[in-house]
């Protein structure tokens, strides 16, 4: 049997233990009690003010990242294997519903946005993809309580009428009730009527899938969509005309806002993927019917091009046909399409 694979592999980890282990041992002798008692104790406190300071810089790096897209599918079909029952319709938006907002709370960091500590406290990027999901889940769950899981003359499921309300606490409170506890009570209550519908003797829990529930869903994306890319537009500044025509006005996001409307639009668009990927299986029929799969296909495909890797250390806010670029208009050209593509999907859907 030939092991010189496995042996030139081993001395390749060898080596770069060895280079590792070469690079920190001078780096580790600066923390050793001696030389902190022979520098004396200005240069001791200096030492351990930067070594803070890095840390809480590569922490905040760590957890200013985005969490990946996951398989909408995949993770209803696991939990229900977990639970042994059957992927009954309305099954994976219930579980998409859960799965996002369990990503809100459980991402690297957690949930930051009401964090008084460092880094969170200076952390502004991840607090607005945050504001952008929770906004999502906040109207998906009032999809789900109103449209979804009853008819106009029907009584509102009992799990659902509570759960959304605490997707409504304020995303900024730190101190009792705090923002995790409700959303994980909602959570909760999500999981309630997941497992109800999912019961083989289920009476209670209902989920109806028919155009006009879903029409009413997507006119609320279309308003979020039309919104964020309106601002995200204003970053190299609008002329508009006045409601009585009367004169010009200009709107222009300020400079230390773009960001925060950028990672706003990048969270909306985050939550958005997975629960229209949930869409595409639960209401396959009403979409075949209405030959609107290719519609809801391409608008995933445009928000899925938002979540593209922004190599820039900083979002950057170049003129249109200026020398640095903006990212603020790419992403605005994305969300027009997507948002495009939404309205047609709501038209069609009203189409008899």
């Amino acid at each position: 049997m030939n092991n010189e694979p496995a042996k030139q592999v081993l001395q390749f980890l060898i080596k770069i233990f060895n280079f590792i282990k070469e690079l920190l041992t001078p780096l580790l002798a600066l923390y050793h009690p001696e030389n902190l008692k022979q520098q004396g104790m200005a240069w001791s406190v200096r030492l351990i003010t930067v070594t803070v300071f890095v840390f809480i810089f590569l922490l905040a790096l760590w957890w200013n990242h985005d969490p990946s897209v996951f398989d909408v599918q995949e993770l209803a079909q696991e939990k229900a294997e977990d639970y042994s029952e059957k992927m009954v319709t309305g099954y994976v938006t219930t579980n998409t519903l859960i799965e996002v907002a369990n990503t809100l709370l459980e991402k690297s960091g957690g949930y930051l946005s009401n964090d008084i500590m460092p880094p969170s406290i200076f952390m502004d990027d991840m607090p607005n993809w945050e504001w952008g999901v929770l906004q999502q889940i906040r109207d998906f769950s009032k999809a789900l309580r109103n449209n979804f899981s009853r008819s106009r003359t029907q009584s509102e499921d009992p799990d659902l009428a509570l759960a959304e309300p605490k997707f409504n606490t304020d995303n900024q409170s730190w101190f009792w009730p705090t923002s995790e506890n409700k959303y994980q009570e909602g959570i909760d209550l999500l999981e309630n009527y997941l497992h109800r519908l999912a019961a083989p003797d289920n009476k209670t829990a209902v989920f109806i899938v028919g155009s006009n529930n879903l029409r009413d869903w997507l006119g609320d994306v279309a308003k979020r969509l039309g919104n964020l890319s309106q601002r995200l537009s204003a970053s190299v500044g609008q002329i508009r005309m006045s409601k009585n025509l009367a004169e010009e006005l200009e709107e222009k996001t300020p400079w230390t806002k773009i960001d925060d409307v950028f990672y706003e639009a990048r969270g909306t668009c985050w939550a958005l993927i997975h629960f229209l990927r949930a869409v595409e299986i639960d209401f396959q029929n009403v979409l075949e019917q209405r030959q609107a799969e290719m519609t809801l296909l391409q608008i995933v495909r445009e928000l899925e091009a938002t979540q593209k890797m922004v190599w820039s250390p900083m979002i950057l806010n170049g003129s249109e046909f200026g020398l640095f670029a903006n990212h603020s208009l790419v992403l605005s050209s994305y969300l027009s399409r997507a948002n495009t593509g939404i309205i047609e999907l709501y038209n069609l859907l009203g189409n008899r």
